[in-house]
């Protein structure tokens, strides 16, 4: 054998051996795979965690808000409390309107039969002229027949002017004005006729004297 075939040998001996070839027989070595599955097994425990952390956040730390329909229904309440609130205050106030008035000092009113309205002034005292110049005084009580609600409230809006009216008339009064039913009934009309002149075009259908006092 010559020297160069010899040193060829000794060469191809001390090489290593090819992957996939056994160093003695020619058998294939396993492969190293360790560091994949290293890999691997990290990016799973990532998404468990990741996964359970989140379902954590949902489920104990998020902020929980009301269902639609229960905000509905709780701006509904407060809207309906408003409104009973307004509605109470409407009352109340409706209430003290229908409170009994004091028919010494306040006009009265009571339904008659097919809508009419019985209009009643307090108790109405002025002086009048006396033959011998004594002190007189003549009290009335009057009732004012209203066809409707409407003369009603006219009459009310118009108070001041019908006192003021009465007073005017009943001082130009003396005694003997006052005698009799012939008296009783020129009263009546004379009223009735200054009243509606106030209240046109509205008029009042009759004035009914419930007392007539002369002192």
């Amino acid at each position: 054998m010559s020297a160069l075939a010899k040193k060829e040998k000794t060469k191809d001996a001390e090489a290593p051996p090819v992957d996939g070839e056994g160093a003695e027989g020619g058998e294939e070595t396993p492969k190293k795979k360790f560091p994949m599955l290293i890999v691997i097994i990290a990016a799973v425990a990532v998404l468990v965690l990741g996964g359970g952390g989140a379902a954590a956040y949902f489920l104990f730390l998020a902020p929980k808000h009301p269902p639609a329909a229960d905000a509905a229904k709780d701006a509904h309440g407060k809207k309906s409390e408003k409104k009973d609130d307004k509605k109470g205050g409407h009352g109340a106030k409706k209430e003290g309107g229908d409170a009994k008035v004091d028919p010494k000092t306040q006009p009265t009113q009571s339904e008659g039969p097919n809508g009419t309205i019985y209009y009643t002034l307090p108790d109405t005292i002025a002086n009048i002229q006396s033959p011998n110049g004594n002190p007189a005084y003549l009290q009335l009580k009057l009732t004012f027949e209203c066809p409707d609600q409407d003369t009603a409230d006219t009459l009310d809006a118009n108070l001041p002017r019908i006192n003021d009216l009465l007073q005017g008339f009943m001082r130009e009064l003396r005694p003997e004005d006052l005698a009799g039913s012939e008296g009783n009934i020129e009263l009546r009309q004379e009223i009735l006729r200054r009243v509606n002149l106030v209240l046109a075009p509205q008029k009042i259908n009759a004035v009914l004297i419930e007392k007539m006092v002369v002192t």
